[in-house]
């Protein structure tokens, strides 16, 4: 009889924790995006459950204000249950922002994910505060990827893959000259680390230099110019870049991030 009670007793809970897990509120991946983003990003609006739900992405400079999208639209994600015996089957959409549906496969050690772009509104990237808040930037970025790997070791997330950031009609309020260029911004990723290069395609403010990005953290060299006859209209924005320097008989200014 007490075996029966038992039983029971274990059945009831086991399905009671299972309701509970069905049911966790979406709001509650907050938090676990504002860890791994050091504060910068987080969810807005979550609806529906961890499993099945939709918020969109924003940031929050401090707790008193409101919280301020960063991308177009909503995404909405699928994150099959199977996650708690280390299977992986997740899916990630957003019409206004992706290409195209992400799909994320794996276990609790490897992930691989697959290739798409996401839509990035530079005039958005002002709520993240200085000195963007002060450049205004405006224009079009696109971010893409081919598929890549990631291994979670020890609370730690390693990447291997290339990304690229695509940066079309670059503007500041800062300079009469509309647009700026057009650039692009390459991430190579192995591990912990990305090698980072900037270039410029086109435009009369000229961007060049490498780097990495490790942890989080960015060392960056490069030089920013403006191109022959545009120095005095591009003298106030290059000035709040870096450094003024002399190389070569031409004026240029240090972009130094370490």
């Amino acid at each position: 009889m007490m075996r029966r009670v038992i039983l029971w007793s274990l059945a009831g809970i086991l399905s009671a924790a299972m309701t509970a897990l069905a049911f966790f509120p979406a709001v509650w991946l907050a938090p676990l995006l504002e860890k791994q983003t050091a504060g910068r990003l987080t969810l807005g609006d979550a609806q529906g459950t961890v499993w099945r739900g939709s918020a969109f992405i924003g940031s929050a400079p401090n707790s008193s204000e409101p919280i301020t999208p960063l991308l177009p639209g909503r995404f909405s994600w699928h994150i099959s249950p199977l996650v708690l015996l280390g299977m992986v089957d997740a899916v990630l959409q957003n019409p206004s922002a992706l290409s195209d549906t992400i799909h994320v496969t794996g276990n609790w050690h490897e992930l691989k994910i697959s290739p798409a772009s996401i839509s990035l509104p530079a005039e958005r990237l002002a709520s993240l505060g200085a000195p963007l808040n002060t450049i205004q930037p405006s224009g079009q970025m696109r971010l893409s990827w081919q598929p890549l790997q990631l291994s979670l070791t020890g609370g730690q997330i390693a990447v291997k893959g290339r990304m690229d950031l695509a940066m079309q009609d670059i503007a500041s309020r800062l300079s009469p000259i509309k647009p700026l260029g057009a650039y692009n911004l390459a991430f190579a990723w192995q591990g912990k680390q990305a090698a980072v290069t900037l270039t410029t395609n086109k435009g009369p403010m000229l961007l060049a230099g490498s780097g990495t990005l490790n942890n989080g953290r960015l060392t960056f060299s490069g030089t920013a110019r403006a191109e022959a006859g545009q120095e005095d209209r591009l003298a106030n924005l290059l000035n709040l870049l870096g450094q003024r320097r002399n190389e070569g008989g031409k004026d240029i200014i240090a972009l130094e991030f370490k």
